[in-house]
């Protein structure tokens, strides 16, 4: 397969849903070794996919974010952890289209790159000659074993909170990855010891507005809306993958299951009924994100600027998708006995995962609510990377 050769958005599904078997027979080693493989990381290569986020003229597709977030969900589907890596990486990438333009060349010298991220503005900054220096750790950057490019939260002088971008070899990956769930997504610690420096030009924009201007630039209609409307999208692909593939393996295993009484765990109305609640809610969670994700190119597009409430509802539904998903799995393992907590069953894992990754901070319900709630009432909004 040639991935160099622009492909449209039903071909790079196509060739997700084709992966994502793979993907799953690698899921226990992935957990195991707490990385993503390196041989996923080529079967995507080898697919085009790495190249979905980066604009057309630095070797991408030409497709908007839609597309993007619909390959990042099937993927999930064969493994969350790859998923996930999947989906950071490319919204990286799509924040870049909007960086000062020296810093995208720099940024997109291999359109198969990945990188990763750690948004939280943890490390020390220190105004420099022409840019600044940053130094210190910054924890859960996802995919960071696979990374060309470490984007690190900085409050830069002048231009305040952004992505710093670090080469690979100025900083050190801390293996400290040894958590409940994601556990393959390898998002350990990121260390700069001494200070590396920052030419001024070499950031990302962590959220904030559209650009009109890259919307023309790069011919995506979707950069004309605000960012931070639409980065946690990247989060939610992954957690309904990783439902619908729960919900899948329940029903799967209830039609082989037997009760003692020689029927069949299928024929239970309770079983029935959590299927029916459990896909329901992956339905309305996918479908609530298909529907803002159309919403943010059409109007991104257009020009039609967004109010203070239009974001706080972009967050709330994110946040509620993500909530739908974690209920949905809950729902169905539940239902599904003591062979669910076995390792070689992977519902434990799928379990693990969606509640791992219902705890980014981004899709935080509680914070993502009272921020839509002040908003909706008249009050002045308070949350985090809104």
């Amino acid at each position: 397969m040639d991935a160099a050769a622009a492909a449209t958005k039903d071909e790079l599904i196509a060739r997700a849903e084709a992966v994502a078997p793979v993907l799953a027979s690698r899921a226990d080693m992935a957990e195991a070794q707490r990385s993503v493989p390196d041989a996923s990381i080529g079967d995507l290569r080898a697919a085009g996919l790495l190249r979905l986020g980066k604009p057309s003229r630095f070797g991408g597709h030409g497709l908007d974010y839609d597309a993007i977030w619909e390959v990042g969900l099937r993927l999930a589907y064969g493994c969350g952890s790859t998923g996930w890596v999947y989906m950071v990486s490319q919204i990286h990438d799509y924040q870049a289209g909007v960086a000062p333009l020296p810093a995208q060349d720099e940024f997109f010298v291999d359109p198969d790159m990945m990188s990763s991220s750690a948004f939280a503005p943890t490390g020390t900054t220190a105004e420099a000659d022409g840019g600044w220096t940053i130094s210190g750790s910054w924890g859960f950057s996802s995919g960071a074993d696979h990374a060309r490019w470490h984007l690190l939260g900085t409050i830069a002088p002048r231009l305040g909170p952004v992505l710093s971008m670090v080469a690979r070899e100025d900083a050190a990956i801390v293996d400290d990855w040894h958590v409940a769930g994601l556990r393959a997504t390898g998002s350990k610690t990121i260390r700069v010891d001494r200070p590396v420096f920052v030419p001024a030009h070499r950031w990302i924009p962590i959220a904030g507005d559209g650009s009109p201007e890259m919307r023309e630039h790069h011919d995506r209609p979707s950069y004309g809306a605000p960012l931070s409307s639409v980065i946690a999208f990247s989060l939610c692909a992954p957690l309904i993958g990783i439902a619908q593939a729960a919900i899948d393996a329940f029903a799967a295993q209830a039609e082989q299951r037997r009760l003692p009484s020689g029927s069949s765990v299928r024929e239970l109305t309770a079983v029935q009924m959590r299927v029916a609640e459990a896909a329901a809610e992956v339905d309305a969670a996918r479908t609530l994100c298909r529907s803002l994700i159309a919403e943010h190119a059409h109007r991104g597009g257009s020009g039609d600027a967004f109010t203070l409430e239009d974001r706080a509802r972009f967050r709330r539904t994110q946040a509620y998708a993500a909530r739908l998903c974690v209920h949905s799995v809950n729902r169905v393992f539940e239902a599904a006995g003591g062979h669910a907590i076995y390792e070689r069953n992977p519902l434990q894992r799928l379990h693990r995962d969606v509640h791992a990754g219902s705890h980014q901070v981004a899709l935080s319900w509680d914070d993502n609510a009272v921020l839509y709630g002040r908003v909706r009432l008249g009050l002045e909004p308070a949350g985090l990377y809104w």
